[in-house]
């Protein structure tokens, strides 16, 4: 399990996802940047409890707008993307490449597709172990997916 790795190319998540993501040292990480790439026309991750309420989700939107021009009006003013950018919120999207071993996969599976894990970070990691169980169902094959609460564990864990 030291020696083997997989290599997960992960899009169209947030940047608080990548935030997380990343305190698994054991890992190898490149992320898109924020400045080098330009953000004026930044997407956004929204979370469903946000959405599903019409006065949050008003709320959300018009601070992404707000966050939107704001960086847009640092920049007209010569200000670089790389001290524009800390006006951007954690919901602006990122990709993110993660390779890991097998080992440190496991411990991710068994700490982030439990249900106390956040939502955005479960999600990821149920589709990644999905593709472990699939493809190296040897060592990833004793893993449970729950669908019915989106969570997943192991009987015989690491």
């Amino acid at each position: 399990m030291e020696h083997a790795y997989a290599t997960f190319r992960i899009t169209g998540v947030s940047r608080s996802f990548t935030h997380q993501l990343v305190r698994h040292r054991l890992c190898a990480f490149s992320q898109r940047s924020q400045r080098y790439v330009n953000e004026k026309n930044f997407a956004f991750v929204e979370p469903g409890s946000i959405r599903e309420k019409t006065q949050a989700h008003k709320l959300f939107e018009e601070f992404m707008a707000d966050a939107k021009n704001a960086y847009c009006k640092l920049q007209k003013l010569g200000i670089k993307n790389e001290e524009a950018r800390f006006v951007l919120p954690n919901a602006v999207q990122s990709e993110i490449v993660l390779s890991a071993n097998f080992r440190e996969l496991r411990h991710i599976f068994c700490v982030r597709c439990d249900m106390h894990a956040q939502w955005e970070i479960r999600e990821v990691a149920l589709q990644m172990l999905r593709i472990m169980k699939k493809e190296a169902s040897s060592v990833f094959g004793d893993f449970v997916i729950d669908e019915e609460t989106a969570t997943a564990y192991t009987p015989f864990s690491s």
